[in-house]
């Protein structure tokens, strides 16, 4: 099992769970199990061509997955997934 820590912005969708446990061997089949368990993340996750939203940042460990595999990083069992949405403001 890999635990996916989930912003408080989107709890709304896993009954205010902050940790969902889900199978999964990349950081896509993850999020597709995040997805059918708790439906409402695909679309606030990635755009109309799959792709991760800008403002969305994915997180294996300590390593933002933009700057490893993207989507297809592996997650090792036991492993962890931070979903963190950028901040702006000033």
């Amino acid at each position: 099992m890999i635990t996916i820590r989930i912003p408080t912005t989107l709890r709304t969708l896993t009954a205010g769970e902050s940790e969902v446990q889900v199978e999964g061997a990349t950081v896509a089949e993850a999020l597709a199990n995040l997805e059918a368990a708790h439906p409402g993340f695909r679309e606030r996750l990635f755009d109309d061509e799959g792709a991760l939203r800008r403002f969305v940042n994915v997180f294996v460990a300590d390593d933002d997955v933009r700057y490893l595999d993207g989507v297809d990083t592996a997650v090792a069992e036991g492993g962890e997934i931070s979903i963190i949405p950028a901040v702006a403001g000033g």
